[in-house]
This record gives structure tokens, C-alpha cells and sequence, in this order.
């Protein structure tokens, strides 16, 4: 488990169910370091407790009545310094791709064990994007087979030939000590091309990396579900 921030990371919690919303906050009112602030049950109020209270994470449901988590995500996104963490149910949550083009830094399944909301949390607070590689593939490409790539940037170009390799492995949701076996790299070598991908593609984090990735076709899925790169 990682070790507490010295400031407490704030919470807000918004889902429709009350038992679901209880559930997480007694798993995280318990963790040292951690401070539920609220808890929304629908979109509108999840919106207005992030703008009032200015949660470091709001965990965010994708079904919602009022406003739906989409729509929630972009408003808390634009009006607020928040990070937002989804919430999906595995293969039920259509909208997990269009949440995480709205700038969610992630998501986590709602039947994930505690120490891995735990951790998730801490993650997205520390200004890290969470891609679960359990879930990557079959919700990311599931939907992203039906996505029109759109014309690559140019700055795609300006990435190496590692680089291309590193942000395809971005994009299958491996993590940095992953990518490092796979290439046989070193790990900060790993990080130092993550940080070049980011800053020659102009992209916030590593789920704009995957998007990026899936929405220009340089990485495409298959109709098996695997994932191939197309090297421009």
C-alpha cells in the first residue's frame, strides 16, 4: 500500500446508489490520509459539491438520473482543479471511452477489491492516470473498433520509433514496470519516454495518451479484440 500524503487527498463519491456510496466511504474514511467530503447522488449535485467543495478525486458513476456521469465529468472538468475517477460496472458502461475523451483520468470497477480503490485514489490524486490493463482491452477496444480514425497530427511524426513503441503499450494499459520488461529498458528510461510522448503530443496524462492513440489509428483493434500498431 502506498504511504499517505502529507495533506489529506479529499474525496467526493457520486453514485446513485446509497449503498454503494457507503461502502466506499467507510473503506475510505478508514484509510490514514484519506477525507470523504460529500457524496452526490446524481450528476447535478456531484457537479455542484465539486465546484463548492473542490475535491482532489470525485469518484463518478456513469448512470446517474438528472445528468448522466458524461456530461457530469465534462462540467466538473471545466470548473473545477479536480480529478475524476470513473466508476463502471466491467462490460455494461458503453460510455467509459466518451468519459475518458471528457478528460476523466481513469476508471475503476465498482466491485474492485478496498486496497485497490485504496489505491486508485491515491493514484488519480497524485495527478496519474489509472488504466486498469485487466479492463483496457475489453472496454477500450471494444469501443474504439468503431471509432473513424481521424488524420494522424503531425506531431506524430516527431515521435521515435521507441516512442511509438512505448505509447502502444500505453495504449494495451501497461504500466511503466511492464513496458520495461517487454522492451528490456530500464524503468526511468520507461518514464523519460512517457514524459516525451506527452509533452511532442501536447496530451495531459496516459489516458490521453490511449485516446489519442485509438482515435488517430495508430493503434487499432482488430475484430478478435487484439491490438496492432500502424507505424505511420
Amino acid at each position: 500500500m502506498q504511504p499517505a500524503p502529507a495533506e489529506p487527498v479529499s474525496v467526493l463519491i457520486a453514485d446513485d446508489q446509497r449503498l454503494v456510496r457507503t461502502g466506499f466511504r467507510v473503506i475510505l474514511d478508514s484509510e490514514p490520509g484519506i477525507n470523504v467530503v460529500g457524496e452526490a447522488a446524481n450528476g447535478v449535485e456531484a457537479v455542484d459539491l465539486a465546484r463548492s467543495r473542490q475535491p482532489d478525486v470525485v469518484l463518478m458513476d456513469i448512470r446517474m438520473p438528472l445528468l448522466d456521469g458524461l456530461e457530469a465529468t465534462r462540467r466538473v472538468l471545466a470548473t473545477s482543479a479536480s480529478r475524476v475517477l470513473i466508476l463502471t460496472t466491467f462490460d455494461s458502461d458503453e460510455y467509459v471511452y466518451e468519459a475518458l475523451r471528457a478528460g476523466a483520468s481513469g476508471f475503476l470497477l465498482k466491485d474492485a477489491p478496498a486496497d485497490q480503490l485504496i489505491t486508485a485514489v491515491r493514484c488519480v490524486a497524485a495527478g496519474d492516470a489509472l488504466i486498469d490493463p485487466s479492463v483496457t482491452r475489453r472496454l477500450i477496444a471494444r469501443f474504439a473498433r468503431s471509432l473513424q480514425p481521424a488524420a494522424t497530427p503531425a506531431a506524430a511524426a516527431s515521435l521515435t520509433a521507441r516512442e511509438l513503441d512505448v505509447l502502444r503499450l500505453i495504449a494495451r494499459g501497461r504500466s511503466n514496470t511492464e513496458i520495461a520488461a517487454e522492451l528490456v529498458i530500464e524503468e526511468s528510461t520507461v518514464k523519460t519516454h512517457v514524459g516525451r510522448v506527452l509533452m511532442k503530443l501536447s496530451l495531459r496524462d496516459r489516458v490521453q495518451a490511449v485516446v489519442f492513440a485509438y482515435e488517430t489509428g495508430l493503434v487499432v483493434a482488430d475484430p478478435g479484440g487484439s491490438l496492432r500498431m500502424n507505424i505511420p
